[in-house]
């Protein structure tokens, strides 16, 4: 059977806040930061194999929204869709926050602008 998922690609927005992770942890932990990345591409590679590993974001299907899956790492949720053969990585939210609040606005700057 042919693989349908053709390319995973990781949103600028994911990118910014992988990038907020690693800097604010680099000078508490360096080895805690290098493994916190390989796990993340780990994850992340992993969907283009596996792209329905995730489940659907329980806040969001509340409100009818189906489209967004998410893989839980530590404290972290990496939000993703599947769409026309790819998997798009939308953000990367710490899940002690207030993730209703953060996934809305996070997903409105991404289709908003």
């Amino acid at each position: 059977m042919k693989n349908e998922i053709t390319e995973v690609i990781v949103s600028q927005f994911a990118e910014d806040d992988l990038n907020e992770i690693v800097e604010y942890y680099f000078s508490l932990s360096h080895n805690y930061v290098e493994k916190t990345i390989l796990e993340f591409e780990e994850n992340i590679m992993s969907l283009q194999k596996y792209p329905k590993r995730g489940r659907v974001v329980p806040e969001l299907e509340k409100q009818g929204i189906l489209q967004y899956r998410e893989l839980i790492q530590g404290y972290y949720r990496i939000v993703y869709e599947i769409s026309d053969g790819k998997v798009i990585v939308h953000t990367i939210i710490d899940g002690r926050r207030n993730f209703e609040d953060i996934i809305i606005s996070k997903l409105s700057r991404y289709y908003g602008n």
